[in-house]
Parts: C-alpha cells; sequence; structure tokens
C-alpha cells in the first residue's frame, strides 16, 4: 500500500514565519475570500513610487505598484518592465531591483498575483486566468504611465518566472524575459521519476493557504498528489502541462522574445534538469544560469538590494534587448555555470557542451535491498539543506562506510588520481526486481573522502507501478544536474535506498528490490565531466 508521509513541519514553520512577518510589514493579511481594498489611483505621471489597484482579467483586481524614471522629459517614452510577484509574496518584493532599474530609466510595474494577499481572484497556479492578467497589467501600463509598447519585458523569481515565460507565449508584444528560477515543466519538477515530491507540493501548498485563496480545481489537484490517488493521475499531468511553458515552446519561439533564464543547481522545488531541456530547445536569443543554492536563494541577497549576479545579468539582458544597448551579453558564451564547489564562472556554447567527457562506473554484481527502512542517505531538507551548501559549503553528508548494507546498495569508484570536475546530469542505468508490483527507490551520487565521508553530489528518485513482481525490468534514470569538483584522493559512491522524507514512496509492506547487472545489458552510472 502508498503510505504517504507527512510535511516536513521545520520548512513549514519556517515559510509560516516568514510570511507572518511579511504580513505584519503590509499591515494585515487578507481572510479568505476577502475582496481587494480600493486604493486612489493617484500620482498617475509622477516619478518614484505609487500604488494602484490595477484591473486584471474576468474583472478583478490586482494590487501593483509602479517606479517610473525620474527627470525624464515631458513625452518621453520609457522601455516597460512587469514583474508579477513570486508565489505567495506581495506586490513589494521587487522594491529594490524595480528602483535600481527605474533608476536607469525603466518604468516597472509590480503586481501581486491573483489570488494572494489583496489582489482578487484565487490561485489558479499560472493558468490561463494568470496569463491574461499578465496582458491585462500590459494593457494597463501603457494607458497609465510612459511604457513604451515597442519595449516591453516581463520577468520575476519563481512563480513570476513561470508567468512569464507562459505570457511571452501568448503575448507578442513581450520583447525580453528574465525567468528566475522558475520551472518549464511543471510534472517534471515536482513529479520527476513518477514519485511526488512531497516537501516541495506540501510547502507550496500550505503556503497558498496561508498567504492566499486556492481554487477549487487547486485544491482538489493537490489533494489527489500528496494522497497518491493514481486514479487521477492522467487528469493531474494533463493539469500540469497546461501550465508548463514547455507545452507553449511553439508559441514562445514564434513570438521570439529574448529568453534569460537563471536557477540553482540544488532547487528543490524546480529542479534544473528541466530548465537546461527547455533552454536547447528555444529558437531566439537566450541565456542559461546555473549557480549553487536551493529554490530562489541565488536571488535573494539582490531583493534586499545587496551586489547580486543573478540581477545584475538580468539588468544586462533588458538593457540588451530592451535598450538596444550594447553591453557584451548576447556575445559571451550562453551557458554560464558556476560550480558548487569554485567562485568563478565557466562559459559554454550550449547545454549539449557541458559534461562533454563521460566517466562510467559499472555496477557490477547483484545487490538486494529491503524497502521502508531510511538507510540514513537522503537528500536534505527543502529549501534549508542547499543553502547550506550554498553559503557554508555544507551539504548533506553520510559515513558511507556505516550504511546499512541490509536498506542501501553501494557501488563506490576507484580513488580518482586527478580532481574530477563534474559536470551536467549524471544518468543511472540498471536492472531492477522487485517481490512487488510498485515500489520506489532513490539513488544519491555522493564525493567520498580518505575516512569514507559521503558529501551529496546529486540524488533523484523513481517510482514504478504495475510491474510483474520477480521478473526483471530495466531503469534509465537521470539524476539532478549538477557542478561539483571532487578533489584529487576522492571516490564517487552510488547508494540507492527506499525512503527519502524529500519524496513519497511506494513501497509495499515487506517489499525487496533487487540491482543487477545482466551480461547482456550491464549497469552503470555515467557521470559526466569537464574535458580538461
Amino acid at each position: 500500500m502508498v503510505r504517504p508521509k507527512p510535511a516536513l513541519r521545520t520548512t513549514a514553520s519556517i515559510t509560516t514565519a516568514a510570511v507572518l512577518l511579511t504580513g505584519a510589514a503590509l499591515g494585515a493579511a487578507p481572510a479568505a475570500g476577502a475582496a481587494p481594498a480600493t486604493a486612489p489611483a493617484s500620482a498617475a505621471s509622477a516619478p518614484g513610487l505609487t500604488f494602484h489597484d490595477i484591473p486584471g482579467s474576468g474583472g478583478i483586481t490586482l494590487k501593483g505598484n509602479v517606479f517610473r524614471p525620474s527627470g525624464a522629459p515631458a513625452g518621453a517614452k520609457h522601455p516597460l518592465i512587469v514583474f508579477p510577484t513570486s508565489w505567495a509574496m506581495p506586490q513589494i518584493e521587487y522594491l529594490a531591483q524595480a528602483q535600481k532599474l527605474a533608476d536607469s530609466g525603466y518604468v516597472v510595474v509590480s503586481y501581486t498575483s491573483r489570488g494572494f494577499w489583496l489582489s482578487g481572484g484565487k490561485i489558479e497556479v499560472a493558468g490561463p486566468p494568470d496569463i491574461a492578467d499578465a496582458s491585462a497589467v500590459i494593457d494597463w501600463a501603457l494607458a497609465n504611465t510612459s511604457a513604451d509598447p515597442d519595449r516591453i519585458g516581463m520577468g520575476g523569481v519563481s512563480y513570476g518566472a513561470g508567468i512569464s515565460l507562459l505570457a511571452a507565449g501568448h503575448d507578442s508584444r513581450i520583447k525580453a524575459v528574465a525567468a528566475l528560477s522558475g520551472w518549464a515543466d511543471l510534472i517534471d519538477s515536482i513529479y520527476s521519476g513518477r514519485t511526488q515530491h512531497l516537501q516541495a507540493a506540501a510547502l507550496l501548498g500550505g503556503a497558498g493557504l496561508i498567504t492566499g485563496r486556492p481554487s477549487d480545481e487547486l485544491s482538489q489537484t493537490l489533494k489527489d498528489f500528496l494522497g497518491s490517488n493514481l486514479a487521477k493521475e492522467p487528469e493531474m499531468i494533463a493539469w500540469g502541462a497546461k501550465r508548463s511553458p514547455a507545452t507553449h515552446l511553439d508559441k514562445i519561439n514564434t513570438n521570439g522574445a529574448a529568453i534569460m533564464m537563471g536557477n540553482a543547481w540544488g532547487d528543490t522545488i524546480f529542479p534544473p534538469n528541466q530548465y537546461a531541456s527547455f533552454y536547447e530547445k528555444l529558437t531566439g536569443p537566450k541565456r542559461l544560469e546555473f549557480r549553487p543554492g536551493d529554490h530562489a536563494t541565488a536571488e535573494l541577497t539582490g531583493l534586499f538590494g545587496l551586489p547580486n549576479d543573478t540581477w545584475t545579468s538580468t539588468r544586462r539582458w533588458f538593457d540588451r534587448y530592451l535598450k538596444g544597448e550594447r553591453n557584451g551579453i548576447d556575445t559571451e558564451q550562453p551557458v554560464q555555470l558556476k560550480s558548487r564547489t569554485d567562485k568563478g564562472y565557466e562559459g559554454y556554447a550550449d547545454w549539449k557542451s557541458v559534461g562533454a567527457a563521460k566517466n562510467r562506473i559499472q555496477l557490477d554484481g547483484t545487490k538486494k535491498v529491503w524497502a521502508n527502512v531510511d538507510s540514513g542517505a537522503n537528500g536534505g531538507i527543502t529549501l534549508l539543506s542547499n543553502a547550506l551548501d550554498q553559503f557554508l559549503k555544507l551539504p548533506p553528508t553520510v559515513s558511507v562506510p556505516l550504511l546499512p548494507r541490509t536498506f542501501a546498495s553501494v557501488w563506490q569508484s576507484e580513488r580518482y588520481g586527478s580532481e574530477q570536475r563534474v559536470r551536467g546530469t549524471a544518468e543511472l542505468h540498471t536492472t531492477v526486481t522487485s517481490t512487488k508490483s510498485s515500489g520506489t527507490f532513490v539513488a544519491y551520487l555522493y564525493d567520498v573522502g580518505p575516512l569514507g565521508v559521503g558529501k551529496l553530489v546529486s540524488n533523484a528518485p523513481y517510482t514504478f507501478h504495475a510491474q510483474t513482481p520477480g521478473r526483471p525490468f530495466p531503469v534509465d534514470l537521470e539524476l539532478f544536474s549538477t557542478a561539483y569538483d571532487v578533489p584529487a584522493g576522492h571516490r564517487l559512491a552510488l547508494v540507492i535506498d527506499t525512503v527519502d522524507p524529500l519524496y513519497i514512496e511506494h513501497n509495499p509492506t515487506g517489499a525487496q528490490l533487487t540491482f543487477s547487472s545482466p551480461a547482456s545489458d550491464p549497469s552503470h552510472l555515467s557521470v559526466p565531466l569537464r574535458e580538461k
């Protein structure tokens, strides 16, 4: 039977506290179903910051603010940037960056996404009403500010990034996008390997309930998802596909907006693989940046107005494609990566050039594990663990020699004589036999030092259903993309177990999994490396 685990209280408590502090700063949070308060539409042409009620789609009101450039001649037109807020965040989210952009000559409009805080409507998770809202905000800005209709950009962090990418496929007026810590494929983000990402989904659902008004469709979808209602799986996948920029790729390419995408290697809500795959299929001007961290942590300091690489690139991107400045960002290598263990950036011509060299680790022998017991290997805690890795270089660790082999299968490479610069997506190929028809396992890649302490390099879950008990079947699994430097004298270790608090597992009581390597189809782990 399927046994979902409860959402992690530590992460939820942190998020709740942050949301309540934000509400205190605003003065009050809305009650469920409350109508948005009305503010006077004052100072429509004055420079600086003003707050406005902006008509959204379907007759709702969106709470927004506008920064206008100062010192501009009367009648002058300025490039426009629209920022939808992140999930559960109010309209003050982008104040620091909006001010910087306005100081350099932009009109910047930020608005609280529908269903959250004092904006009207219900949370639609970047559904059609949200896309229509983006166009409505552009309409309003063109009618009420000095915005230039030929120079319009959109951007944002997380939820704002997803809405911006989707809007670029539905509104041809959008010429440039900066999508930071967003998603291109919602299903591949929180249901990768056909496994529910428990902490990510519970965190989003809880934050939405605290700060907004979920739609009935969202509430039912989340209930079915966290409750492992597999009978509703086709409906849930269709729901997610409608909200995925990857589904609307042809429209996005046809409209031709210049798209910059940034994300963190350890993003536990929107892992980097799906972003990289989408990036490769874009045909217009594009740029991809990956840095250490977890969800939205790479952009966080910039939201407080501090120096921040992600926001510097964002401003350069808009300057190039909305102002026409020749600042060189379009002549640089378009894929920019920062290793989790190094301070510098590496440039690549495209994503497929990342990790062009391969190191194959043979997974010989037959190993068996009993399910439903956590071996101690795990991917950490959503938002917390990879933030610690980003700022303190403290990824999740485990003692590989002490892992109980009854509950974890372990394979190790030889000690490396030189540094191994892991770049890109490690790929596992193995053969699995289960005593039950359904099951889940999680693969982990560790950097193992001389004392046997393993630092987590990457991981990924895999779930299967409707397999014949006792019959072997092949599995191909992509681990989450990363950039990590393994020191000389260390090993790489692959660990597989069946329980991780990040994910919902589907292992029936008493299940046992066997991992084998048939001579006709050897099991292996392909590790991508940066060429010397």
